[in-house]
């Protein structure tokens, strides 16, 4: 049975703006960033949406279990981490569409934190806030068939993966699958579903919107609980995505230095280009710094030069 849910005149509006947005950045070559940037946004990545349940630990000691180095810190919040960074350095070997890969995932995610990690409830749960009764979740008898329709849907459905993915994640909360673990696993199987279509949602953490205004994600939920559909939770989503995707299209308010700019440019694999394409993809700066840059980047030996001035070509090396 298809989820309920509405094509509302907002959600169509944010489909075509995220397009846009999509069509902008496979254009610019954006959908593989350099290696420090798709660093940067996967520690943002992962200390967002772990910051939404609860985890104590910063974006520097993230950074210093990403290296490998010993941080001090709740042991179960260095766990959590450890976890996430494996998930995350390994989001090939997950498959979005098969439910088996789905419970795989919540085991390595929930791995030495909780006793069933990638098996489903047995046990009914609710979610409680202050004195009231949030949400209470299907009879655990259930969950199994309920998730299985969900796979069917997501296997199944014409639906664009826009929506596909923001149904998926409204409806397994809803669901509520698990003891523990059941937020972190709504978000990164969106962004799963969401790769598969789109390569650039690998580097995209919208994560970090969500858990910079916490009480707008949880309101949507509630607000679609309520009307016992997931509309305003596309919706609401959506607009996340949509942010997203313009911070990273965002380039003019980066503060970028000579290195970063040089490494960036070589992650994009442009064999041959000129100082007019190099300017292109860095429209804030002027064609002196340009020069410079390309001038370092011939002695640090990422690329050859032929010819001279404005028949200047560079090669990649």
């Amino acid at each position: 049975m298809k989820p309920p849910y509405e094509i509302t005149p907002s959600i169509l509006k944010l489909i075509t703006s995220i397009s846009e947005k999509i069509g902008e950045v496979n254009a610019n070559l954006l959908n593989k960033p350099s290696t420090k940037l798709r660093k940067q946004n996967r520690i943002k990545t992962i200390h967002s949406s772990l910051k939404i349940e609860g985890n104590t630990l910063t974006e520097e000691q993230i950074t210093a279990l990403l290296e490998n180095k010993r941080v001090i810190g709740p042991k179960k919040d260095v766990v959590e981490v450890l976890n996430a960074i494996k998930i995350y350095e390994n989001l090939d070997s997950y498959n979005p569409s098969q439910e088996k890969s789905f419970l795989k995932a919540h085991q390595n995610l929930m791995e030495s934190l909780i006793q069933d990690a990638g098996k489903y409830r047995s046990q009914s749960v609710g979610i409680v806030k202050g004195l009231k009764v949030e949400h209470l979740a299907p009879p655990f008898e259930n969950v199994p068939y309920l998730m299985k329709d969900l796979f069917e849907y997501l296997q199944k459905s014409d639906e664009i993966e826009l929506i596909k993915s923001c149904v998926f994640h409204y409806e397994m909360e809803f669901i509520h699958p698990f003891l523990d673990g059941n937020g972190r696993m709504g978000r990164l199987w969106q962004t799963l579903i969401l790769m598969e279509k789109y390569p650039v949602f690998e580097f995209l953490p919208f994560e970090t919107l969500i858990s910079n205004d916490q009480e707008k994600y949880y309101k949507a939920l509630a607000e679609s609980d309520k009307s016992g559909k997931s509309t305003k939770f596309i919706e609401y989503m959506l607009s996340v995505i949509d942010i997203s995707i313009s911070d990273l299209l965002d380039f003019n308010n980066r503060t970028l230095n000579e290195n970063d700019r040089l490494e960036y440019f070589v992650s994009l694999n442009k064999t041959e280009f000129t100082r007019k394409n190099y300017m292109d993809v860095f429209k804030d700066i002027s064609s002196a710094t340009a020069s410079r840059d390309l001038k370092k980047g011939v002695e640090l030996n990422l690329f050859g030069k032929i010819g001279e001035k404005n028949k200047t070509i560079y090669k990649l090396k």
